[in-house]
């Protein structure tokens, strides 16, 4: 059953995240498809629902390899959700302006490129109380596109927000950044024209669910040591309360019906001892796949590490 599943490495020009994102799923995914629901190939998922979109990375294989009816994704980031609805909105003219801010940037030297960045940076954050985050409008497409640029030309392309919600990673030391993409946000767009798009907690989504819906979690991971915390995502934290509150609803969506799977880091990474996981979800199924995180400021420990999927079924 599980070598029927179509290859990640097989659709070279399906959309992939138009974000660098911490913790993206684009390296896992190959993996990941040997625990996706079966129901995926009989056409019996009538809805697929994603509150966490993040960079979207298994959202976009899901949505380009299987005939799904419908499709839901949402986000605490208000950032997140604006940068999706104006890329479903407008991809053409976000295109034309994300081109001119690259042309532009890649004629500076390493001084102007910093003052380029940091004025973006400034701006970015100095609108953000002004901008209507509720209703699609024309300065999205200016924030959206600032939103890419900074993501890109960031320092490890992180998306990180301080106590006051603004974006604060610094410049990057990139030669030749990769800022717009015409291709892949085409791709992305045409995915989202079938797509609906909301911003909220990861529990505003139960209305939408029942037995013949898939719903991925990625949330923000729990921390497996003390220095390896990065999940400043939006301005609210994703402590071990929110964690267990999320367990809880999943086992609301269990009660449903749906298929669920859920992705989170693995403590035996740093402690063996610590059973989090493998207590709150002691009735599921937990197995682990490998990944290589970037996101340590230490090189050396950018190494190999166990993650966890959970799943009902």
């Amino acid at each position: 059953m599980l070598s029927t599943f179509p290859k990640f490495s097989s659709f070279p020009t399906h959309p992939k995240p138009f974000l660098k994102w911490a913790g993206g799923k684009n390296q896992l995914i190959e993996q990941m498809n040997n625990f996706f629901p079966h129901q995926l190939l009989d056409g019996s998922i009538k809805k697929y629902v994603e509150p966490f979109i993040g960079g979207g990375a298994v959202f976009f294989y899901i949505a380009s390899q299987y005939q799904i009816p419908e499709l839901f994704i949402s986000d605490i980031n208000e950032e997140l959700v604006i940068a999706y609805k104006t890329i479903q909105h407008n991809v053409n003219d976000l295109i034309g302006l994300l081109s001119e801010i690259e042309k532009e940037f890649l004629l500076l030297d390493d001084i102007a490129r910093n003052k380029y960045f940091y004025n973006i940076r400034t701006h970015f954050n100095q609108r953000k109380k002004s901008i209507d985050l509720q209703n699609y409008n024309s300065e999205w497409l200016e924030r959206t596109a600032q939103l890419i640029f900074l993501n890109k030309a960031c320092f490890n392309g992180l998306f990180r927000v301080n106590s006051q919600g603004n974006f604060n990673v610094p410049v990057g030391k990139y030669k030749n950044p990769g800022i717009c993409d015409p291709i892949n946000l085409k791709s992305v767009a045409q995915i989202l024209q079938k797509t609906h798009i909301y911003h909220g907690d990861f529990s505003h989504c139960e209305h939408l669910v029942d037995k013949h819906t898939f719903v991925y979690f990625d949330p923000p991971y729990r921390p497996i040591s003390n220095t390896s915390s990065f999940n400043s995502y939006s301005q609210k934290s994703f402590n071990d309360v929110e964690q267990l509150r999320l367990r809880d609803f999943f086992k609301k969506l269990d009660a449903k019906e749906a298929l669920l799977l859920l992705s989170n880091s693995d403590p035996k990474n740093e402690n063996i001892n610590d059973t989090f996981f493998e207590v709150a979800y002691a009735s599921y199924r937990i197995e682990k796949v490998k990944a290589k995180r970037n996101i340590n400021s230490n090189a050396l420990k950018r190494s190999s590490i166990s993650e966890l999927l959970i799943m009902n079924y």
